[in-house]
């Protein structure tokens, strides 16, 4: 893998039915993935008042 790759997943449960975090390392914006078998998908992470999670990005 590059080390310049944009997104880093930072979470993962599950074999056939996987919930994954994935981080945007630019803006930090948190992402959840799930697939089940041959469907998936992938949306923002939201908190309590419905705005993205946001990571800092630890080299700023």
């Amino acid at each position: 893998m590059l080390n310049n790759e944009r997104f880093e997943r930072v979470y993962s449960q599950g074999v056939l039915c996987v919930m994954e975090i994935w981080v945007d390392k630019e803006t930090g914006v948190n992402y959840l993935f799930h697939h089940d078998g041959h469907a998936g998908g992938m949306t923002t992470l939201l908190d309590k008042d419905g705005k993205p999670i946001v990571t800092p990005n630890s080299n700023d």
